[in-house]
């Protein structure tokens, strides 16, 4: 039997809860124009959108889009601040019940994850599937197509459902999940909500449950829309796609990317969330180190170039570290 959500339509919306998720929102965004005109008269914005919920006569609103290039071309929808915040609110609710359901080894926007972490857990797998490097060790990867652009409402929706017994939270949902489609009548999510990142997790959380629990796979990463699959044996790997696929397209209305499936040793490089992996060293992306150099040499701030030298102490970067590093001392 599921676990449902314990907290009501009412824990989401109450005054309190949305003046927490203001705190967590104005983060950062304390100098923005639409923030600081939200602000101006916070206390009667607030009060109005807890009225729309009570009443359920909220509307979200429009997005606005841009694009942003990080480094491939990516469309970008914000939501007004009133939206942004009751995203917030939302999130601050349902976040700490849905992580719990996880798996281990998603990392995507989850607390206490992250990239780094994903990199740090193939490492260790890969140690233990090769046995310390004395054994090949192949790698399944694969990529989703147009993910974002996919994500089918109603699959999302009758997911959330088997969690939450409140038609009220469900409402909210709903209307949130419905304020956007990419080109298709209800489907896709909007790359700039907060919701989305969690709402990614819960559909993507049913197929991790299939690859550990129907396909048994115990040496499975995935962040966001891309997973790898250790394992000594190439053959089964290569014949495990076809079922892969299969479930996504069946399931979650999902499409593997073709020209992104790929069987490689360990030994010839895996490039995995921006770093190349071998056996017993990473390096990073030559893209990843040129979009790097050429943002320092557009915008060489000394925060920017002490958050790249961050970066790079998760791998062998000692050549560009001492680039960077010399930059920083002309400043």
């Amino acid at each position: 039997m599921k676990i449902k959500l314990a907290h009501s339509f009412e824990d989401i919306i109450s005054i309190e809860n949305i003046l927490e998720a203001w705190k967590e929102f104005l983060r950062g965004k304390r100098h923005r124009r639409d923030v600081q005109e939200f602000q101006f008269n916070l206390m009667d914005n607030i009060l109005e959108l807890h009225r729309d919920l009570v009443n359920h006569t909220y509307k979200h609103g429009n997005y606005e889009a841009f694009n942003i290039c990080d480094p491939k071309p990516r469309n970008i929808h914000k939501a007004s601040v009133r939206d942004r915040l009751l995203h917030h609110a939302i999130y601050k609710i349902l976040y700490p019940f849905f992580d719990r359901i996880f798996i281990s080894d998603s990392f995507s926007c989850r607390l206490n994850k992250g990239a780094h972490k994903a990199l740090n857990r193939f490492r260790y797998f890969a140690r233990k599937v090769s046995r310390n490097n004395t054994r090949t060790c192949w790698i399944l990867k694969c990529d989703i197509r147009k993910f974002f652009a996919n994500i089918n409402h109603a699959i999302l929706l009758k997911i959330i459902s088997g969690y939450i017994s409140d038609e009220n939270v469900i409402w909210l949902l709903k209307e949130v999940v419905g304020s956007f489609n990419s080109g298709r009548l209800d489907i896709g999510l909007p790359l700039g909500n907060l919701t989305s990142q969690l709402f990614v997790n819960i559909y993507m959380n049913k197929f991790d449950q299939f690859i550990k629990h129907k396909l048994k796979i115990r040496h499975y990463i995935r962040y966001c829309d891309d997973f790898v699959i250790l394992s000594e044996d190439r053959l089964w790997l290569e014949q495990i796609v076809q079922p892969i696929g299969e479930y996504l397209k069946q399931e979650l209305d999902l499409r593997l990317h073709p020209q992104k499936i790929f069987v490689k040793t360990l030994s010839s490089g895996v490039d995995f969330l921006g770093w190349v992996n071998f056996p017993d060293h990473r390096i990073l992306r030559t893209s990843t180190k040129r979009r790097m150099l050429k943002r320092i040499r557009e915008n060489p701030r000394t925060e920017t170039i002490n958050s790249y030298l961050g970066l790079l102490k998760h791998g062998n970067t000692y050549k560009i570290r001492e680039i960077i590093t010399n930059t920083n001392n002309l400043l």
